[in-house]
């Protein structure tokens, strides 16, 4: 509270003091307080109270754009953690950690320049990172804050020119497995004899489900009466790595998908393995809370583990190579040439935005209308 007071200095004469609590010092953390007095007037008090304010305030600023980056990034992130599950702050403060910070946390907020952003970035690109753009995301975010802060006057990372990386989205569109390639890769599988794999991958080629859905599973969600399974959680990372279980980021993930007689089949005999297997490491798997797809600790795997037998799979077989996600991919590839709708398909998947389904449709589309033609130059042939 500020209080200007009128009193009696010792010749009598009146004159005017005042007392004020300004905030706490930036470096410090201790509060600041001024006081000042022998001040002829009531006006000239409050002239000099508001200035002792403004050149604190203005201090203040000064001392934050002395901060590096690194320091405003804490500050932000402290915020940040508040409006966001564990899982997603604790993979952004690993974003920063290995990859920003390096690259320019040691520069004063002040100074750091569209320049030196745009070097991280090309740089970041020509090492074939794919999150080279969400780095760019974050660093913009920090800065919009600092700017919103007024500790800059302006935001460097809005003249930023971003890559484009031509190759990654030519690869990214070839990640499934046409039908040929899926029967191959699942006859290798088998010779790799791990029979969770074989059933992990059944699952995600056959339902198009998520890699962090499928890890969360529980046998709860699995309807053998209705060939159905309910989608309602992920899995997802916190501080250290520590695994969670979350709900879906958008409510168009949550849902319940239909599934082929068969792989309910395959997952009813792999239920009643799984328990025999768990009973040997004695542990009790009839419960409500078990995973479908648990380690030998009867744990959720880590979420780099079914890229492990991917990757195992094909190297030793030479096969294409295609990620995790891939199976995703191949799903609706394939549900597209098997001749589902993209309503049916799009709610399979759980897709937020209708584009991402229509995208594939399109390109399966596109591939069938050359074979068509290329069938009737065939039969046609002349």
């Amino acid at each position: 509270m500020s209080e200007i007071t009128k009193y009696k200095k010792k010749n009598g004469t009146t004159a005017y003091k005042f007392r004020t609590f300004l905030g706490y010092d930036e470096v410090t953390g201790k509060q600041v307080r001024v006081s000042k007095s022998g001040i002829a007037t009531k006006k000239e008090a409050l002239k000099l109270l508001t200035q002792a304010q403004l050149e604190f305030n203005n201090r203040s600023f000064s001392q934050y754009r002395n901060l590096s980056f690194k320091d405003i990034y804490l500050k932000w992130f402290d915020q940040y953690k508040l409006t966001v599950k564990e899982s997603t702050y604790s993979k952004t403060d690993e974003h920063f950690t290995l990859h920003i910070l390096p690259e320019i946390g040691k520069t004063k907020i002040s100074k750091l320049t569209t320049v030196q952003i745009q070097l991280a970035i090309n740089k970041w690109f020509k090492q074939s990172l794919t999150r080279y753009k969400r780095f760019y995301n974050y660093i913009n975010r920090v800065l919009t804050w600092a700017y919103k802060m007024q500790i800059i006057e302006n935001n460097p990372a809005d003249r930023v020119i971003l890559p484009v990386n031509t190759s990654q989205i030519k690869t990214m569109a070839e990640n499934y497995y046409d039908l040929p390639e899926l029967k191959h890769f699942f006859e290798c599988l088998h010779d790799m004899d791990n029979s969770i794999a074989e059933v992990y991958f059944r699952v995600l080629a056959f339902t198009g489900m998520r890699k962090g859905e499928s890890l969360a599973l529980l046998w709860t969600d699995v309807n053998f009466e209705t060939n159905q399974i309910s989608i309602n959680k992920t899995q997802s990372q916190g501080e250290h790595g520590r695994l969670l279980v979350n709900t879906p980021k958008t409510p168009t993930s949550i849902r319940t998908v239909d599934v082929d007689p068969k792989t309910m089949e395959i997952l009813k005999h792999w239920r009643n393995e799984q328990r025999k297997q768990l009973l040997m490491l004695g542990f009790n798997a009839t419960g409500n809370n078990q995973l479908v797809f648990s380690n030998t600790k009867n744990e959720m795997f880590v979420p780099t583990t079914p890229r492990k037998w991917l990757v195992d799979t094909i190297d030793r077989f030479d096969l294409k190579y295609i990620t995790v996600h891939g199976f995703r991919r191949t799903f609706a590839t394939l549900a597209f040439e098997a001749g589902a709708t993209i309503k049916e398909v799009q709610s399979q998947l759980g897709h937020k935005n209708y584009k991402t389904t229509m995208d594939i449709y399109t390109e399966v589309t596109s591939k069938q209308k050359k074979e068509t033609a290329q069938k009737y130059a065939n039969y046609v042939n002349f």
